[in-house]
C-alpha cells in the first residue's frame, strides 16, 4: 500500500477515534450535568427550608401550657385514645376548634378555641398564633406503625365488602357523603389515600376468586395471603406507601406531608426522597420541634405516657380552666355535644351502611357517647376516668376489628401473626423508615428526660403507697419502721449521755 495512503488512513482512524472519544465524553458530560445540577438544586431548596424552619421556633418556656393546645396526631400512635379519654374529659366541646383533617375549617385569628386535635402536619402552625400555642404529640416504633397502618387500611376497606361490587360501594359512599355533614374516614389524611386503594384491591382479589371458583389458599400467613389481600411486602413498596406512609412521622412533625400548607413542601419532600443524604436536614428540624413541644409520648410506654400526660398537660389544663368555667360552659357544651360529629368519635357515616344490625348496635354502644367528666377535677380523678374510658374504648375497637376481618377470613392480623413476617421484609421497612427510626430514638430520649423531671423520689413513694396490692400493710410497715428507728435513736442517745455522766 502506498505510504501516503497508509498515513492518510491512519490519520482518518485517529480522527474517528478522537471524535468518538470526544462524543462519548460530551455525552457523559451532558448526562452527568443534570444529575449534578439536580442534586445541587435540591440541596439548596432543602437547606433553605431547614434554615427558615429553625429560625421560626419560639424561644419561650416550653414547659408551660399556652392558650391553645395543638395535639399533632400522628396516625396509629394511640392519639384517638388520648382525645376521647383525656382531652374530652378536660375540655368542653365549645372550647374545641373545628376539626381540620383535610383543610383548615376555621379562622384561628377569630376563633376563641383552646384545643385543636388533627392529623394535619406541623405546617398547621403557620395558621396558628405561634406564640400562644403549645404542641403535644405521640410517636410509635416505626416498624409497628407501618404494620398498624397496613392493618387499619385493610380493616376499613374490608367494611365495604358487604356490597356486591366496587361500583356499588363507591356509589353508595358518594350518596351518603352528599347527604351527611359528618366527617368520613375517607376525608381524613392519610386514609383518604390508603383506604380507597385497599378497597379497590380487595374487590379485585375477591372478583378473581369468584372467577376461578376456588377458595384454596396457599399461605397461612395473613401478611402474605395473595389471594385475599395485598401482601405486606407489596404494600410497602408501592408508590402510595412511599408517599404517605414511610417516614411519615418525620414528615408530619417537619410539616412536609402531601397534606402540608407550605408551598415548598412538595419539592422539599421529593428532594429528600430522591437523595437520602438530604434527609438529615429534615430530621434535625423534626428533632428540634420535638424538643420544643410541651409533651412527647410513646405508644410503647402506654402507662407511663398516660400518667405523664395527666401530670404535665392535664394538671395545667385543670389549673387554667378552673372551676369558673364549669357553670358557664356546661349549657353551651350540652348543646354542642348534640351536634358533635366526627369520624374519630362517632361511627363513620359511610361505614354505617356497610354493617350488619349487630355491628351497628355495638358501634352506637361505644364509649364515645359517654358523658365526659365535667367541672373541676384532680389529676388522680382524671387518671381514674381515663382508665375506665380506655377499657370501654378497647372493647368497642375489638368488636369493630373482628367484624371487619370476618369479611377477609382467614386473613387475621394479630401480634402473633406479625412474628411470621420474614426478617427481610422487616429490614426493608426499617430501611424505608430510616428517618422515623432516628426520630423515634430522639423521642425516647426526650421521654426519659420528661420522666426524670416529672417523677422524682416523691412520686416513687406516692406510687408505692398507693399501689393496689398491700397498700395498708405497706403503710403500716413503713410507719412502724420509722417509729422503731426513732425509738432506737432515742435510746442510743440517752445511753450515751448516761455513760458520759458515769465517766465524769
Amino acid at each position: 500500500m502506498d505510504p501516503t495512503l497508509k498515513f492518510s488512513i491512519l490519520l482518518l482512524l485517529l480522527g474517528l477515534g478522537c471524535y468518538s472519544w470526544g462524543s462519548h465524553n460530551s455525552s457523559t458530560a451532558v448526562n452527568a450535568s443534570p444529575i449534578k445540577n439536580d442534586f445541587e438544586h435540591c440541596e439548596r431548596v432543602v437547606k433553605k427550608w431547614a434554615f427558615s424552619s429553625l429560625q421560626q421556633e419560639v424561644k419561650e418556656d416550653k414547659h408551660t401550657l399556652r392558650d391553645l393546645l395543638f395535639f399533632l396526631h400522628v396516625p396509629r400512635t394511640g392519639g384517638r385514645t388520648y382525645f376521647h379519654c383525656f382531652l374530652r374529659k378536660l375540655y368542653y366541646s365549645s372550647l374545641e376548634c373545628p376539626r381540620s383533617y383535610d383543610k383548615l375549617r376555621f379562622d384561628p385569628r377569630k376563633q376563641q378555641c383552646r384545643l385543636l386535635v388533627t392529623h394535619d402536619d406541623y405546617s398547621m402552625m403557620s395558621k396558628l398564633p405561634r406564640e400562644r400555642t403549645s404542641v403535644v404529640t405521640i410517636l410509635r416504633n416505626p416498624v409497628d406503625r407501618v404494620f398498624s397502618t397496613y392493618e387499619f387500611s385493610v380493616e376499613v376497606a374490608a367494611r365495604f365488602l358487604v356490597h356486591p361490587n366496587l361500583t356499588s360501594a363507591t356509589q353508595m359512599t358518594r350518596r351518603i357523603r352528599a347527604k351527611t355533614k359528618g366527617v368520613s374516614t375517607l376525608d381524613i389524611w392519610p386514609w383518604k389515600y390508603l383506604v380507597p386503594w385497599m378497597r379497590e384491591d380487595l374487590f379485585t382479589r375477591r372478583d378473581g376468586r369468584k372467577l376461578r371458583g376456588s377458595n384454596n389458599f396457599q399461605s397461612n400467613d395473613p401478611y402474605n395471603m395473595e389471594e385475599i389481600v395485598m401482601p405486606l411486602h407489596k404494600f410497602i413498596n408501592h408508590p402510595i406507601a412511599q408517599e404517605v406512609v414511610h417516614n411519615g412521622a418525620t414528615f408530619q412533625v417537619a410539616g412536609l406531608t402531601n397534606n402540608s400548607y407550605l408551598s415548598e413542601a412538595h419539592e422539599v419532600r421529593h428532594c429528600v426522597q430522591k437523595y437520602k443524604l438530604l434527609g438529615d436536614h429534615v430530621l434535625q428540624v423534626a428533632k428540634k420541634r420535638l424538643d420544643d413541644m410541651l409533651y412527647v409520648g410513646l405508644t410503647e410506654e402506654h402507662r407511663e405516657s398516660a400518667t405523664m400526660f395527666a401530670n404535665v398537660v392535664g394538671a395545667q389544663v385543670i389549673s387554667q380552666l378552673g372551676v369558673s368555667n364549669a357553670s358557664e360552659e356546661s349549657a353551651a357544651d350540652s348543646k354542642s355535644e348534640q351536634n358533635y360529629s366526627d369520624s374519630d368519635s362517632k361511627p363513620d357515616n359511610n361505614d354505617l351502611w356497610n354493617r350488619t344490625p349487630n355491628e351497628k348496635e355495638s358501634e352506637f354502644a361505644s364509649p364515645e357517647t359517654v358523658e365526659p367528666a365535667k367541672g373541676n377535677m384532680t389529676v388522680e380523678e382524671l387518671m381514674e376516668a381515663y382508665e375506665d374510658c380506655i377499657s370501654n374504648l378497647r372493647k368497642s375497637q375489638t368488636l369493630r376489628h373482628n367484624a371487619s376481618l370476618k369479611r377477609i377470613s382467614p386473613a387475621n392480623f394479630t401480634k402473633e401473626a406479625r412474628l411470621q413476617v420474614p426478617e427481610a421484609v422487616l429490614q426493608q421497612i426499617r430501611q424505608l423508615n430510616h428517618l422515623d427510626l432516628e426520630l423515634y430514638k430522639h423521642a425516647q430520649n426526650i421521654f426519659a428526660k420528661q420522666h426524670k423531671r416529672n417523677f422524682g423520689i416523691t412520686e416513687i413513694w406516692r406510687r408505692m403507697l398507693k399501689s393496689s396490692y398491700g397498700t395498708g400493710i405497706k403503710v403500716l410497715s413503713l410507719g412502724t419502721t420509722l417509729v422503731l428507728l426513732l425509738l432506737a435513736f432515742h435510746v442510743f442517745v440517752n445511753a450515751k449521755r448516761r455513760t458520759s455522766k458515769v465517766k465524769v
